[in-house]
């Protein structure tokens, strides 16, 4: 097959296939997680982020470049989650601003945009790293500068970008001994791949579902004090009351139920003698109706539009907020887990964006809530390492409203940043106040092992528990107690005078009240403090300070 050109039609089939390889694969890649945590998320937030732009090139019915390159470029910037998510997005903008000065694309233009692609990556991320994404895709842009002048074909061009693109990825446990420890490659460099190889298949006209669902964010933000901003499954609130005039038992009533079930949720049915009330939220209230009418005649039926009395509810909000006068901060922190929200609202967090972990929010989850605080100067607190790039990717978005990114990287970090801040410094000198004093935290967490590793010379089996600290392993285990109390004292030293221990959704106040005095005993010079946290995932999380 020879192809000397790509014009907009093709360049959109194949980067619509190139996010399908990628998604196809995205488990397998989080699978490749150094550490064997339940939460290896590079696989989930690289697809989340090519699928945000997939979504809005899929609707462009008669593509040109400059409309493919907008929606690429818009949307997974817009989508990006995740330090992956952001680098890819980041490729992504470089690439497009190459391919939007064309009409068609060639081996020549490929070879820039690649370099061009790789470039923007190189300069979005502080201190890049080698043995990453950023090599691999460095690495093909070097491939398709040196084969421009071998030839015009562009498959041909694709395929040996591509084998060398797997060479490169194959190396990178060379270049950073963590993942050679961990016996695997980058699972950046490996998503990349995914996206070039799909992105070729669709070039050589494979057979590929190019259908890209609505599919719902994975984050969700919530405002700290304004109504939350949910999506509604089910758009009608139905009540009204069965006067039975049929036989309705037990059995009857499970019928009804398991039918109503069927078409809705928040269910409620109570009977009462020859009376039967009725609630259920359904999309269809005319079907619950006339499943009802088989058992008996209806009384004070009611009907209420849920989705529509939740945005005049959010109208009457944003019209009651943009009348209020600006502040001059405020504060957005990444946080999930009801107790650790209550923490940060509790020390002055205007807006939580629900995430972390577990899932990384996006970039336009951190531009959503911007536009929620109505202060001149925003402190965002990410709260973690794969989140921070977002963060400052949503402050380049963002023009009206300074913003300044706190680089925390765990929760405590953040609290502590949060706690250190005060109202009389200047934006700069807030800043280096709460990166000074988050410095000054140690964190650890526990939680259990999804596979069977060596990591720091410790022995990992499937199923263990690990305490993880700042830079690495601190204790395995097989009980989470005993983990989290020898994690605990590998964290404590001689200047150490606070301990702020935060237990889990899956850990009982009685089982981490046993944390405590284990605590207590093991540092009786330390200040111990437990709070309830809620997390999921994480057993504990531990501040050593």
């Amino acid at each position: 097959m020879d192809m000397k050109v790509i014009d907009a039609k093709t360049l959109q089939k194949a980067f619509l296939a190139g996010a399908k390889g990628l998604e196809a694969k995205k488990e397998w890649i989080n699978e490749l997680n150094v550490f064997p945590v339940p939460d290896g998320d590079t696989g989930t937030n690289m697809t989340l982020t090519i699928m945000a732009a997939a979504k809005e090139v899929a609707a462009i019915e008669n593509p040109t470049m400059e409309t493919l390159a907008k929606a690429i470029s818009s949307g997974s910037l817009r989508g990006a989650r995740g330090n992956s998510g952001v680098i890819l997005s980041q490729l992504f903008r470089g690439f497009t601003k190459e391919i939007k000065t064309v009409d068609v694309v060639t081996t020549t233009t490929l070879a820039n945009a690649f370099v061009r692609g790789t470039e923007t990556a190189y300069k979005a991320v502080m201190k890049p790293k080698e043995g990453t994404i950023l090599t691999v895709a460095k690495g093909m842009a070097d491939k398709a500068v040196e084969l421009v002048s071998q030839t015009e074909d562009i498959i041909l061009f694709c395929e040996k970008v591509i084998e060398h693109g797997d060479y490169v990825l194959s190396q990178t446990p060379e270049m950073l001994p963590v993942l050679k420890q961990a016996g695997v490659v980058d699972s950046g460099g490996q998503g990349l791949m995914q996206v070039v190889k799909g992105a070729l298949d669709g070039l050589c006209g494979k057979e590929i579902d190019l259908t890209v669902e609505d599919s719902k964010p994975a984050a969700k933000t919530a405002g700290a004090a304004s109504t939350e901003d949910f999506d509604i499954r089910y758009g009608y609130c139905t009540e009204f009351i069965i006067n039975v005039e049929k036989q309705y038992d037990m059995d009857t009533e499970q019928e009804f139920k398991g039918y109503l079930e069927s078409i809705g949720d928040s269910i409620v049915v109570v009977s009462d003698d020859d009376v039967v009330k009725v609630h259920v939220h359904t999309n269809d209230p005319g079907l619950a109706i006339q499943k009802a009418l088989t058992y008996g005649s209806l009384s004070r039926m009611k009907i209420d539009n849920m989705r529509k009395e939740h945005q005049e509810r959010l109208i009457k909000e944003s019209e009651k907020k943009a009348d209020e006068p600006r502040k001059p901060y405020g504060f957005i922190a990444v946080s999930i887990g009801d107790g650790l929200g209550e923490i940060f609202k509790g020390i002055g967090a205007d807006y939580l964006i629900e995430g972390g972990q577990t899932m990384n929010p996006s970039t336009e989850d951190v531009l959503n809530a911007i536009d929620c605080v109505n202060a001149d100067t925003i402190y965002i607190l990410p709260n973690n390492k794969n989140i921070i790039l977002a963060a400052e990717q949503a402050k380049s978005l963002t023009a009206d409203k300074e913003i300044v990114v706190v680089p925390s990287k765990t929760v405590p970090q953040g609290i502590t940043a949060l706690i250190n801040f005060a109202p009389d410094l200047s934006p700069e000198e807030n800043t280096r106040v709460m990166v000074t004093e988050m410095g000054k935290v140690k964190t650890g967490q526990i939680t259990y092992a999804v596979r069977t590793t060596m990591i720091d010379g410790m022995e990992i089996h499937e199923g263990d528990i690990m305490g993880l600290g700042d830079q690495g392993m601190l204790a395995v285990g097989r009980k989470v107690e005993e983990t989290a109390v020898s994690a605990l004292k590998k964290m404590v030293d001689e200047d150490s005078e606070l301990i702020s221990i935060y237990y889990g959704c899956d850990v009982t106040e009685e089982d981490a009240q046993a944390v405590l005095e284990q605590a207590q005993e093991a540092c009786p010079e330390c200040e111990i403090e437990l709070h309830s946290g809620g997390q999921p995932i994480y057993y504990y999380l531990i501040s050593v300070e």
